[in-house]
């Protein structure tokens, strides 16, 4: 079935696009949803008149993308979680919950935009790309942090850790002793009880 898009879809096209898509993925989904057109001559006669309309929309589209690309770039999201002594999260921090948080920073991002990758399970300092339009890309930066039950553990940990080091670098050395004879002074040995007999 061949359709005329209404809105840009991720993989499919974009808007104003014809495209050729599956019956059953036109008719129950795409036309329902009013994101495309049955592709008639009536409709493609209308979309060759919106063309200049379509092409504004998608300049103010991708204008809006970049101006919030911009203001993205100076935002930090920070998450606190509960680790282990070593900075590993219980559990993990997905694209949700830096969707959330963005949101309460005021910035209404869809979490499938957010490319984490996979989700997040060690604390540190990260940037994260957002796909904010087809042709715009922006990124975040994202802090995960320990919460205060996880922050004594970790710096009692690298105490005992220092510690630890501290008493093996400052415990005196012993020099090696040597049981083993070698070749050459087991033949020096040797001699000297030869002349001595």
């Amino acid at each position: 079935m061949e359709v005329i898009l209404l809105e840009n879809i991720e993989k499919l096209g974009s808007r104003g696009q014809l495209v050729r898509v599956a019956d059953g993925y036109g008719r129950n989904y795409l036309l329902p949803k009013k994101l495309a057109l049955a592709a008639t001559a009536q409709n493609k006669k209308w979309v060759e008149q919106q063309r200049v309309r379509f092409l504004k929309l998608e300049a103010k589209e991708k204008a809006d993308a970049a101006d919030l690309g911009a203001l993205l770039a100076g935002v930090t999201v920070t998450l606190v979680r509960k680790t282990g002594e070593k900075g590993n999260l219980f559990g993990s921090v997905t694209s949700g919950d830096i969707a959330e948080k963005l949101v309460a920073q005021g910035y209404h991002i869809d979490k499938r935009k957010i490319n984490l990758g996979s989700p997040i399970k060690v604390l540190g300092e990260y940037s994260i790309p957002v796909k904010l339009h087809r042709e715009v890309t922006g990124t975040v930066k994202v802090v995960v942090e320990p919460d205060e039950e996880s922050k004594a553990k970790i710096l009692a940990a690298a105490e005992a850790h220092a510690k630890a080091e501290a008493e093996a670098v400052s415990a005196p050395k012993e020099a090696p002793k040597t049981t083993e004879s070698t070749p050459e002074t087991s033949e020096a040995t040797a001699a000297n009880e030869a002349k001595s007999s």
